[in-house]
């Protein structure tokens, strides 16, 4: 079963854009640059190729991927989030529904969502969406939130009752082998799966941010040790299933 969190009874797009509005206004979503980094090297994409990240925030990955000899695409709900990420990403960017892409078909080598499928009104779609304009020998990273965490809501779970909100509008937790079979019912076909906890610092600010938190600190010492089906999150590295149609 999916565990979900809402913050109303029935969001509606035009309610979710405005929260995400608010959110980006205000303290926004993002992680540090080792992440992205990680990001990347799991998909060891070829220079030139194009990429899409799918709700990309404040554009970290598109930058980072644009740096790298990408051709770095990203879209967003949030006018204020594409806003923020102009300034530095070096990359197309575009006010957007994950659930309705505004690309042909078979448009990218390599589309990603990180950490925002779970976050969609309708998560299929969004997976369809994804299937649709991943090239047919591309690749699709997507990172989702395990409800059995150890270091999250297992935890969070035993100190207050609660599982872990993260203060967006909607909210999903499920399985590892839930969330395969969503993206496989959705046109992907799950190749390989990734624990993510923490990723170990590839600058000296992320070195930093680590020795001023104690707590993550220790939790990136503890990652080698999760098993996979007790991490924090999940990312799935996935091709288009074969005989995927593509719109008319």
């Amino acid at each position: 079963m999916v565990l979900e969190i809402r913050k109303e009874e029935q969001p509606t797009p035009g309610w979710s854009k405005g929260a995400y509005e608010a959110i980006y206004s205000e303290a926004g979503i993002r992680q540090r640059d080792s992440f992205y980094r990680w990001i990347l090297r799991l998909l060891r994409p070829r220079p030139g190729r194009r990429l899409l990240d799918v709700a990309c925030g404040e554009g970290s990955l598109p930058r980072l991927a644009a740096l790298a000899g990408l051709e770095a695409h990203g879209l967003d709900l949030s006018e204020v989030a594409i806003r923020i990420a102009a300034r530095e990403a070096p990359a197309t960017l575009l006010v957007a529904d994950g659930e309705r892409l505004p690309y042909a078909d078979a448009s990218f080598d390599y589309v990603t969502s990180i950490g925002s499928l779970e976050h969609y009104l309708h998560p299929p779609q969004g997976v369809r969406e994804m299937a649709r304009v991943l090239a047919p020998d591309g690749l699709a990273l997507v990172l989702l939130p395990n409800t059995f965490s150890l270091l999250g809501n297992v935890w969070a779970a035993f100190r207050t009752g609660w599982p872990v909100d993260d203060g967006q509008p909607i909210q999903r937790y499920a399985a590892r082998r839930q969330w395969q079979a969503l993206l496989e019912e959705g046109g992907l076909v799950v190749e390989r799966t990734v624990k993510y906890e923490r990723e170990w610092p590839t600058s000296l600010a992320d070195l930093r941010w680590y020795l001023s938190r104690p707590k993550a600190l220790i939790r990136l010492l503890l990652t080698p040790f999760i098993p996979l089906n007790l991490a924090s999150c999940f990312v799935y590295l996935c091709r288009r299933a074969e005989g995927f149609g593509y719109r008319v």
